[in-house]
């Protein structure tokens, strides 16, 4: 199992219990996610979303139409597979307009729990319910765009869409 070196960036302090460095875990956490938090700094002044993970790499844009063309269509494909093939390409201006970025990553940790809080006893004996609320993304009926030629029935990639898994 290939583990990423905590680091005093990505070393999880509060729970360090649920930590995990295992760069699987961490792809897969990734993979699963459609919400991406960025930290950035701006004149100085870090600003950052917190998150149940940390991850550590430099940006770098990917050069060469050919590339970019590649790593939108996998990102497409990725969000809804079959897409790239009913949709026109970008044009070179739009293509040119566009900046393509991956991050390689150097650190990485992740913290992670399974099954129920654990609380102080007085905390069982209140009135407040307690348990894990599952949640789940899927997907809700199509919306046709109402610009668009209504007799073009919904794809069956769109119609059946199911998350990447």
């Amino acid at each position: 199992m290939s583990q990423f070196t905590p680091t005093e960036k990505t070393k999880v302090r509060r729970k360090p219990d649920r930590g995990s460095y295992d760069r699987e875990l961490i792809y897969r956490i990734l993979d699963e996610a459609f919400v991406c938090h960025l930290g950035f700094v701006v004149d100085g002044q870090p600003y950052v979303v917190p998150t149940n993970y940390v991850l550590m790499g430099k940006a770098e844009p990917i050069e060469g139409e050919a590339a970019k063309l590649a790593a939108m269509r996998d990102f497409v494909e990725y969000v809804n597979r079959g897409r790239w093939a009913t949709v026109r390409p970008p044009s070179e201006q739009e293509l040119k307009g566009t900046m393509v970025l991956v991050v390689p990553l150097v650190e990485a940790s992740a913290k992670v729990r399974t099954g129920f809080a654990v609380d102080n006893g007085e905390d069982y004996a209140s009135p407040a319910w307690t348990g894990v609320l599952p949640m789940k993304w899927t997907a809700q009926a199509p919306v046709p765009d109402p610009r668009g030629n209504p007799e073009i029935p919904v794809p069956a990639n769109i119609l059946h869409y199911s998350r990447p898994q």
